[in-house]
């Protein structure tokens, strides 16, 4: 597997990836491809994300969105194209990530939507684990 650090040529592709993101681990989050799209331009281009591509044989097949800060690495988004799932691809990123680009980082989190269960089963398997639950409580009818 090559990788690559995403360029500005790459920003529609992330955001349709992002867009199936959302959709496949069933975020509330309701922008448009142009919205993530103008997103994602902006966390690139101010630096507050960095965005890697993965390639097999020349077909990207994965990203990953992170932020690494004070030895410290916040994996935003993890995502492979759904025509590869379940072929150790995602695997295989993380063991990219932790072993050629995140060296000397100290700490990796990522979040993950309770509901989402296979990716929960897939961070832990990776070698994450609990550290936070976050609770929230829905009301209708107040603005």
């Amino acid at each position: 597997m090559n990788y690559r650090f995403a360029t500005e040529s790459d920003i529609d592709l992330l955001a349709k990836w992002n867009h199936q993101l959302i959709s496949d681990e069933g975020h509330r989050n309701a922008m448009s491809i142009r919205e993530l799209r103008e997103r994602m331009q902006r966390w690139l281009t101010e630096d507050e994300y960095t965005a890697v591509i993965f390639s097999l044989d020349a077909e990207p097949v994965a990203y990953a969105l992170y932020s690494a800060r004070n030895r410290e690495v916040y994996l935003r988004q993890l995502f492979v194209a759904r025509s590869r799932r379940r072929q150790g691809i995602g695997k295989q990123v993380i063991r990219i990530l932790r072993e050629q680009l995140w060296l000397h980082q100290q700490r990796l989190t990522v979040e993950v939507l309770a509901a989402n269960k296979p990716a929960v089963a897939f961070w832990r398997a990776a070698g994450y684990v609990d550290y936070t639950l976050t609770l929230e409580m829905m009301l209708e009818g107040i603005e």
